[in-house]
């Protein structure tokens, strides 16, 4: 899918900004949770390891508040939650 043009952006009201704006959050959330997870199993330093873990850990609380915060404003990606295929 192309990016969104300024055009295109402009003329999106207030809740598709925000929705928008969430869903890109929670893919940098993602990112994190994955960023974070590679130099865990990278490093030999245990407490390294424990700090990474903490951190990664805390992105994921990010990742599930966003998720909670969509699922209340998207009635479809609420429902895709029970009655995906």
């Amino acid at each position: 899918m192309p990016p969104l043009n300024l055009d295109d952006a402009l003329k999106m009201d207030d809740l598709a900004k925000n929705l928008s704006r969430a869903r890109q959050s929670l893919i940098e959330e993602l990112d994190a949770i994955n960023l974070y997870e590679e130099r865990i199993q990278a490093s030999q330093d245990e407490e390294l390891k424990r700090v990474l873990a903490h951190n990664r850990d805390e992105e994921k609380e990010h990742a599930a508040m966003l998720i909670n915060y969509l699922r209340a404003k998207d009635s479809v990606f609420d429902k895709k939650f029970s009655e995906h295929d």
